[in-house]
């Protein structure tokens, strides 16, 4: 059976490297977008170029009716998912909490886990044995935001990511007899835009020396634990958090 792959927030940063990973390792790859076409396009062109199959799908995951609508669109025009990556996420800019509204509050867990859950959700429903699916891998994308908690930055991202941490440990004893591992990756302080869009692109650069190897990590290194996870060299790990971040 073919291995279909759907990843939310594939058209950058993490999502994409793991898009580009996926298809060299002969996935069908499925990528979600919420606005920037253009970034999903490349990275199809990329991968088709590579002589992969890949499709793109538009939807903002906080909506339940997009998110039902993308996983019906795959499931006739690719096939049944053996694996899902719940990449998609948003951050706001640096703010303490005493500045943040309830609009950002809303927005931000909106995004981050109930695009997750609703994501995981669908994709439950069609690998579950329970269902006479043929089981599959689900990865969360969760941050060691969790468990440091981003104090003056952004512990409502932390906080969302918290939940992903969660949900994981939960989710995984919940399905694992239906065929079903869920595992969670917590990527530390890496090269990609989040950190322009919380306003401050450097970064990476300014806590590097809090990092015990003294250096942020690039994109393809989560993607290639999210890979290892979804894999079959991983068939006895559910339930797991693996922290992607130089030693923090």
């Amino acid at each position: 059976m073919k291995k279909t792959i759907l990843i939310t927030g594939g058209s950058e940063g993490i999502g994409a490297a793991t898009a580009l990973l996926a298809a060299r390792q002969g996935y069908v790859v499925c990528i979600n977008y919420r606005q920037n076409q253009e970034a999903a396009q490349a990275v199809l062109s990329r991968i088709r170029e590579g002589g992969g199959e890949a499709y793109a799908y538009q939807a903002d995951v906080s909506d339940e009716e997009q998110v039902v609508r993308m996983f019906s669109s795959i499931d006739r025009e690719v096939g049944t998912l053996t694996a899902l990556v719940n990449n998609a996420g948003i951050i706001e800019p640096q703010q303490r909490l005493v500045q943040m509204s309830a609009e950002r509050l809303h927005k931000v867990f909106a995004t981050n886990v109930v695009g997750s859950f609703l994501c995981a959700r669908e994709a439950i429903k069609r690998m579950s044995a329970k269902n006479h699916g043929s089981g599959g891998s689900i990865v969360n994308v969760s941050s060691m935001a969790s468990r440091l908690g981003s104090p003056f930055e952004y512990i409502d991202y932390a906080a969302t990511k918290g939940a992903i941490d969660s949900m994981t440990l939960g989710l995984s004893k919940e399905v694992a007899e239906e065929n079903i591992r869920v595992n969670a990756v917590r990527p530390g302080t890496i090269y990609t835009d989040i950190h322009g869009k919380a306003g401050e692109p450097n970064r990476p650069e300014r806590v590097r020396e809090a990092i015990p190897m003294k250096r942020a990590g690039q994109p393809e290194e989560v993607a290639n634990t999210i890979l290892w996870l979804l894999s079959d060299e991983a068939s006895y790990i559910t339930g797991a958090l693996v922290d992607v971040a130089g030693g923090r």
